[in-house]
């Protein structure tokens, strides 16, 4: 396949994880790619730029854009992926760590569409945001997080509407749990990751890739007439009432005779 032929997409974050995993899909696509993140990527695409880069220093990020058209001679997409996580009670969360994870998660999201958009409205071209389910509702000890995400998901939404008229789209993804190393603390063990995937009703954790066809398919021209949209992806676990299974457990108990 090759509907991103020409077309120049940065993509931040894009050393690992999620934002590894999107690079390469775009690249397979015929997409020009730019990744932008504080560490050098083990798997750059053939043909990829790297540009070490903070998203949290808007010189920077301006600084990447501009590298990026004055080599490929514009942009065509930006991918808003990189992000951080933290999980401590707000009591003793310490103002530092908020910051910090309001700064890289959502003011990193704003640094990147404002430096792109000028560009991308001589292209019409479009804006992918990485926010997350935790965007959507709450988790137990992830305010911060919590509330960084939340600000991507309104965010997009606000900016779709006000990028409509300069042909620009404005998209999110929110994934659920995801096989990348920041969720790593949550599934090396192998009883954690057990109840992980009993609150996922396809019993699996997600990979990079499911996330990497759902920014693809945002940034393609069959998403021509969606903008404004937090396209989750997530297994199920937000489909969920989080009512428990009783019929399960009745099944449960009637085979061991209780």
């Amino acid at each position: 396949m090759t509907r991103f032929s020409g077309r120049a997409v940065i993509v931040t974050g894009g050393a690992s994880g999620i934002g590894e995993a999107t690079a390469a899909r775009f690249a397979s696509e015929g997409a020009l790619i730019t990744v932008a993140d504080m560490n050098e990527p083990n798997n750059l695409p053939q043909g990829a730029l790297f540009v070490r880069t903070d998203v949290t220093d808007e010189a920077q990020v301006v600084a990447m854009v501009e590298q990026t058209v004055a080599e490929r001679g514009k942009l065509d997409c930006i991918v808003n992926n990189a992000g951080i996580g933290a999980a401590m009670p707000t009591s003793i969360l310490p103002l530092e760590s908020w910051e910090k994870i309001f700064a890289v998660n959502s003011t990193g999201v704003f640094i990147g569409c404002k430096a792109a958009i000028p560009h991308l409205e001589a292209t019409r071209g479009c804006i992918v945001n990485v926010a997350s389910i935790s965007g959507l509702g709450g988790d137990y000890l992830m305010s911060a997080y919590n509330a960084s995400k939340g600000a991507v998901v309104n965010f997009t939404r606000a900016l779709a509407m006000e990028c409509a008229e300069m042909g620009i789209r404005v998209n999110a993804v929110c994934p659920g749990v995801i096989e990348t190393p920041l969720a790593a603390g949550a599934l090396d063990r192998a009883e954690d990751r057990d109840h992980w995937m009993e609150l996922v009703p396809l019993h699996r954790a997600g990979q990079p890739g499911d996330i990497a066809g759902a920014i693809a398919f945002l940034a393609s021209d069959d998403a021509s007439y969606v903008t404004g949209h937090n396209l989750v992806v997530d297994g199920g676990i937000t489909a969920h009432t989080g009512q428990p299974n009783f019929i399960r457990r009745q099944a449960v108990r009637s085979s061991s005779g209780n």
